[in-house]
């Protein structure tokens, strides 16, 4: 066999080498290699079995089962295979991802119907949390953006980062559980990808989902449509989702324990238009909360929103932490929590409605709309003082979704 030619800077080969042998990446020498450096060719030479091979940079037949993920889980090959049959496939299956195609190919939405879709991306920490874990969080996320959009969630995809060094069974037991949330959300998980980053360059596990959701009726569900005199409406208790993750994250015990609110909001956003209710605007109260939502859509609107705080369901576990650890449980994170603006004449059915259908609860009348100042969220304290929200300047609370 000839001999085959590496170029290389000089200074680097020493460290590229010992790293790749070390890690498992460079196989046994074959024959003899050549060098090529800023000073000339080095003939490296043959090898024998019991030492390892400078250059030879082919991947040495891997390991049958592997229990951490490895570079070569991402590069397309065998390890990669395995990591589909092992872990994806068994969680995900349905025909579109059986088909095992570049992507999924879909059934139209019937005549006149609209789509809806949305994308997210989930970097929480910790991966687990009491309530919830990155895997059932990123359907759900996903699944709430569409359902804020009045759209029925039909189809997801998932891109998963994954580091080097992630035990695969930690890796199992997010998506066994992001299957689980798909399900029971009624979506099919129908194409994804997988790439691999070096140790110590990303933390375990990230998730990138999209989404695309049918809207089968005629109203337009955003914050253009409100208008002056509408009701807000509060699905439930504020607060939990960010609360369960910090106190997960730093290691905090309080006397009664905060469980995630995590949890799909369609089945209580498709008995709203079920019943006929004329939602004008829907607004899951992920990062930010209620308050940054509420800010948000105000100044899309150019209306103004008044709140009133003593009508904010807060628990008492929640509201006890916030006010240990100086947080505001109103700009506290949720991820089963939605505000709805809706005709005052409907307000009252709208409530029921959601104290049947919605997660959490019970619902409550929060504020309404008022047509000035533009853009203005004002909250009337437990003493009658009002006072402007505004968005906050800093990060509360990082990495909780």
């Amino acid at each position: 066999m000839s001999a085959d030619r590496v170029e290389m800077p000089h200074n680097a080969v020493s460290a590229v080498i010992d790293r790749r042998y070390r890690e498992g990446r460079i196989g046994r020498f074959r024959s003899a290699v050549t060098l090529v450096t800023g000073t000339g060719a080095v003939n490296v030479g043959a090898m024998s079995d019991a030492s390892p091979n400078p250059a030879a940079f082919s991947c040495p037949v891997p390991l049958a089962r592997q229990e951490e993920i490895q570079m070569a889980h991402g590069g397309g090959g065998r390890l990669t295979q395995q990591l589909i049959d092992r872990v994806f496939a068994p969680a995900f299956h349905n025909p579109a991802l059986d088909a095992r195609h570049d992507g999924a190919l879909l059934s139209a939405p019937p005549s006149g119907l609209r789509l809806a879709f949305t994308t997210d991306s989930h970097v929480v920490s910790p991966l687990f949390f009491p309530g919830g874990d990155i895997g059932a969080l990123a359907v759900h996320g996903t699944v709430n953006d569409l359902a804020m959009c009045g759209a029925r969630p039909k189809w997801l995809s998932a891109g998963f980062i994954l580091e080097e060094g992630l035990p695969i069974a930690t890796l199992e037991r997010a998506v066994a559980s992001m299957g689980a949330a798909a399900r029971a959300a009624g979506v099919e998980i129908v194409t994804g990808d997988t790439k691999v980053v070096e140790r110590g360059k990303g933390d375990g596990l990230y998730v990138n989902t999209a989404g695309v959701g049918w809207i089968e009726h005629g109203l337009t569900i955003a914050p253009t449509s409100v208008r002056a005199g509408d009701i807000v409406l509060l699905s439930g208790d504020v607060g939990r989702h960010g609360m369960a993750i910090l106190a997960q994250r730093e290691g905090l015990a309080f006397e009664s324990p905060i469980e995630s609110d995590s949890a799909p909001l369609w089945p209580a956003v498709e008995a709203l238009l079920a019943a006929g209710i004329a939602v004008h605007c829907l607004r899951d109260l992920t990062r930010g909360g209620l308050a940054t939502a509420v800010i948000e859509i105000a100044e899309a609107a150019g209306l103004a929103m008044a709140l009133d705080e003593t009508a904010v369901p807060v628990s008492e576990p929640v509201r006890g932490a916030c006010e240990i650890l100086g947080l505001d449980p109103l700009y506290v994170a949720n991820e089963g929590r939605f505000v709805a603006f809706v005709p005052a004449a409907q307000a009252d059915a709208a409530l029921a409605i959601i104290g049947k259908t919605a997660p959490g609860g019970p619902p409550a009348r929060i504020g309404e709309v008022r047509p000035a100042p533009a853009g203005q969220v004002t909250l009337r304290s437990v003493v009658g003082v009002e006072r402007v929200l505004d968005r906050l300047s800093g990060e509360q609370l990082p990495r909780i979704c």
